[in-house]
């Protein structure tokens, strides 16, 4: 029924002038399919909130397009959305069950179209599962409204929604699958026991056949396939370790990077400070590297004083919060995530602050730094060297590279930030597992996105040793051996 309803004679799009994205051959990274570096540097947006609002019915396309080369221009290669953002009544992809609306297709050519334009990409999920659950008496896959589902319980084990989930995908890949500004598919966004009657054994089919659908699909039309993953919540994995979450998430053959949504329970969720949410930060990338056992890139995908919003009904102050997002971007890419990771803005209104969008750009700089697809890195967090009780360390390396973030974690003020006009403070740091020999090290100031200084130096067989004579707030390091 949905299936001959929503499938239809699809123009194919015309050829993309932005080259699709790939995992790099042999390094937890991406790249364009020339072999280009590509770092996903970006953020979660939804076509309902105000900066992407002018989408619906052309409202204001111009002042969208005007929104997207701004954010390129800061540094933004990328863009994480719902094909339906569920919050609101008018923006549900099909209305009924099967039917896209012409506004809701339109919209969806539109955005496409001008990230090709602007050259940004898409991280593409098929549903928003949070409100789908919290609107279900309206949705338009409630049985009770004409669609194919009894319980949102029953998400993952109800044949004619899987169904559903598989026209709703075909018709996007036909539609704009042919886009290199489709970075990659979410295939399903924060997939969860609830969603399987309080059970996970059926994540690995799940996946596996949502997976061979798009790929096989992709291939027939366009000869090559979209990496794909598969998000959850992050705290589920602590949660409930009587249950099997992390081979699905962190090691299904079918999926080509792994991503969780980083929300550890005080620190991050409703932080007081802004080093404990980097510390914890750096601890979960490390955990997440550890369950993956082939090199598949890792990249958080949502992260956000969630508990601060939604609970508490406050957006945190924004000296504060931009703090705690620049700690929480190095804190991913240094400890060997791909990126920053990817803010859930979780403010009033649903929005990044122009100094969060200043961090972006700064980081942009340090990651041209870097040859992404020739490193083959693991994480140092735990190995590095330093005085832990003034100095928080995070890195990832392998014999030829190395990437370190060093952060001050004993000047933090009453207002939970660090005090920027404390004394510097002269460290000594040990980065181990680089390969004997002549190696430059270039420092990177994090807050104005500029070279600090950089420095030839001699890494010996126990490692790398390092004499910072002035450490104020934080500083990165990129560590390359000299031919």
């Amino acid at each position: 029924m949905f299936a001959d309803e929503l499938a239809g004679s699809l123009a194919r799009p015309a050829e993309t002038r932005l080259p699709w994205i790939r995992v790099a051959p042999g390094a937890p990274y991406f790249e364009t399919e020339d072999g280009e570096p590509w770092t996903p540097v970006g953020q979660n947006d939804a076509i309902s909130w105000f900066e992407f609002d002018g989408l619906y019915r052309r409202r204001d396309l111009g002042r969208v397009e005007r929104h997207l080369i701004w954010m390129r221009q800061h540094g933004v290669t990328v863009l994480r959305l719902m094909l339906e953002y569920a919050q609101v009544r008018h923006r549900y992809f099909e209305r009924p069950a099967g039917r896209v609306p012409p506004a809701m297709a339109t919209l969806w050519d539109d955005l496409f179209a001008l990230c090709e334009r602007v050259g940004l990409r898409i991280l593409l999920t098929p549903y928003d599962t949070f409100w789908t659950w919290l609107k279900w008496e309206r949705h338009p896959y409630n049985r009770a409204n004409g669609g194919p589902l009894a319980s949102p319980a029953e998400f993952l084990l109800c044949g004619a929604t899987r169904q559903a989930i598989k026209v709703r995908l075909t018709y996007a890949i036909e539609r704009w699958g042919g886009s290199g500004a489709l970075f990659a598919w979410d295939l399903f966004n924060e997939i969860h026991p609830a969603q399987a009657g309080d059970t996970a054994d059926c994540f690995g089919e799940f996946i596996a056949d949502l997976s061979q659908h798009v790929r096989t699909l992709e291939t027939k039309l366009y000869g090559r396939a979209h990496p794909q993953t598969v998000s959850i919540f992050g705290p589920e994995l602590e949660w409930r370790p009587h249950m099997p979450l992390k081979e699905p998430i962190f090691r299904h053959p079918d999926l080509d990077f792994a991503s969780i949504h980083i929300y550890r329970e005080g620190t991050i969720d409703h932080p007081q400070d802004t080093v404990a949410p980097a510390i914890d930060t750096g601890r979960i990338v490390r955990g997440c590297l550890a369950e993956i056992t082939d090199g598949r890139p890792f990249l958080d995908t949502e992260h956000g004083p969630i508990h601060t919003f939604k609970d508490h009904k406050k957006t945190l102050p924004e000296p504060f919060d931009d703090e705690y997002f620049r700690h929480m971007q190095w804190a991913h890419l240094a400890s060997g995530g791909a990126g920053g990771g990817m803010r859930w803005p979780n403010r009033k209104p649903h929005a990044l602050t122009a100094g969060m969008r200043e961090a972006q750009g700064a980081m942009t700089g340090f990651i041209d730094l870097v040859e992404w697809s020739r490193f083959r890195r693991r994480n140092l967090n735990d190995e590095i060297a330093a005085d832990r009780e003034r100095v928080a360390p995070f890195g990832a390396g392998d014999p030829d590279q190395a990437i370190v973030w060093l952060l001050r974690r004993d000047t933090i003020g009453s207002d939970g930030r660090l005090d920027a006009s404390a004394a510097p403070i002269a460290t000594r740091v040990g980065v181990p597992g680089l390969r004997p020999g002549p190696v430059r090290v270039t420092a990177w100031d994090t807050r104005a996105g500029a070279l600090a200084w950089t420095h030839d130096l001699r890494a010996e067989a126990d490692g790398l040793a390092l004499d910072l004579p002035a450490l104020a707030t934080d500083l990165a390091l990129a560590i390359r051996a000299v031919p």
